[in-house]
């Protein structure tokens, strides 16, 4: 289908005409004109939107749904639809559903699913076999069937010599290693963060050492084997420091944190409620400065959901027994932009896209059109009735928002609210 952007406002650092307000002619899935005034024809669809704005297309490294396996959670229709809602032209599936995604033909099934829809899908391969920690995955066959990554999902890597050996193989192929930042001795049972809150709600607590100290054993495996590692989720102050110091050594390290962790700290544990439970766990004040700090100094290289469904029924009991996790994909770009601004939070929500392989292409003529459609200063309350997703699971209802997303365009298609 062919369309016409009027009076859309680039945000796209790489682009000519970044923070430019131009009309925008796509055909066939490609950029054909950017200019000033461009008039339509029949055959295009023009599309006019209250203070509209464009960036590439936005990226989220992680996200979970539930097919197959717990389909009553999300299916991966739906869960393409509610990324194409929110403004992400591609997602990074982990592996967690039932079967794991430890094999070629499960990448294979994903990819299969996500054809011909607006929204690209690209897995993430069990880094090990059924996610148990002990013998490594077909990670060349699931590279070979359309794997970005390697890692298993809120599981950390307990035995070191087999993220070694993990970090040594997948450099013949190019592989990225994702190391979950848990030492699990150290966590316990915990479930919160082990602070003066855990203490005061009497819940058990998970020291920021736990993250910390993975961080360090994974640190000195990644340079001692060389290769590329990506730690997903980081949450603490002392996390960051570790990072930032190990790209000023030269290693070839990633990371991300999420949009929770940027903005909720563990006061919210007060109510109980279970949306607040999530892993790692919510942190303290301190911990937030410091990742806003790393966003802002290029340590941490993007910012995530960690769209994470819970159907009500694990959800809906005692904090104890809840599960982890917090849907994100709906409130992520709203959330983002009113804690770090339009130009920081497009950012985020783009350069993932660089460290895990996937076409980015620049607004500019002759290029794919990979497009987010937003408008960055719409002030509103994130409620339920803004969820497209099946489960409601939201650590954000009642959070104030700036801005919100109108829909994308990408792989020839149009999604919009």
């Amino acid at each position: 289908m062919n369309f016409l952007l009027k009076a859309a406002t680039v945000i796209d650092p790489a682009s000519p005409y970044h923070h430019q307000t131009v009309d925008i002619l796509i055909e066939n899935g490609t950029i054909t004109d950017i200019n000033t005034t461009i008039n339509s024809s029949n055959h295009i669809e023009e599309i006019q939107l209250d203070d509209l704005h464009v960036s590439q297309g936005w990226f989220d490294s992680s996200v979970c749904f539930g097919e197959p396996g717990y389909e009553e959670r999300e299916t991966i229709d739906n869960g393409l639809l509610v990324a194409a809602k929110s403004g992400f032209t591609a997602i990074a599936l982990h592996p967690n559903s039932s079967p794991i995604i430890d094999n070629s033909a499960s990448i294979g099934f994903l990819k299969g699913k996500a054809l011909n829809n607006a929204v690209s899908l690209y897995p993430i391969g069990a880094l090990t076999m059924q996610s148990k920690g002990i013998d490594l995955a077909e990670l060349y066959d699931m590279k070979q069937a359309g794997a970005i990554a390697f890692g298993d999902y809120k599981k950390a890597v307990k035995n070191p010599n087999l993220l070694k050996i993990a970090l040594l193989y997948a450099q013949n192929f190019g592989g990225l290693v994702m190391s979950y930042p848990q030492e699990d001795c150290i966590a316990g049972k915990g479930m919160v963060n082990e602070e003066e809150q855990s203490t005061l709600l009497g819940l058990k607590g998970i020291p920021a050492l736990a993250e910390e100290l993975q961080i360090v054993r994974d640190l000195f495996l990644l340079e001692y084997t060389g290769g590329t590692l990506h730690i997903p989720t980081v949450s603490t102050a002392k996390s960051v420091d570790l990072i930032r110091e190990a790209k000023a050594k030269g290693l070839q390290v990633s990371c991300s944190t999420t949009v929770h962790h940027l903005t909720l700290t563990d006061k919210e544990l007060v109510t109980f409620d279970a949306n607040y439970k999530v892993l790692p766990p919510l942190r303290t004040q301190k911990d937030i400065t410091a990742l806003v700090e790393g966003v802002a100094d290029g340590t941490i290289d993007m910012v995530t959901s960690d769209h994470r469904p819970m159907d009500v029924e694990y959800k809906k009991v005692e904090f104890d027994n809840a599960k982890y996790g917090t849907i994100g994909l709906e409130s992520a770009f709203g959330i983002l932009n009113e804690k770090l601004g339009i130009d920081t939070t497009i950012a985020m929500l783009t350069k993932g896209k660089s460290i895990f392989g996937v076409e980015s292409p620049t607004i500019d003529k002759g290029n794919k059109a990979d497009l987010s459609l937003f408008t960055p200063k719409h002030k509103a309350t994130f409620t339920k009735e803004d969820v497209i997703s099946t489960s409601k699971n939201s650590a954000f209802f009642e959070q104030q928002t700036k801005g919100t997303s109108y829909g994308i365009i990408a792989n020839g298609k149009n999604v919009l609210k």
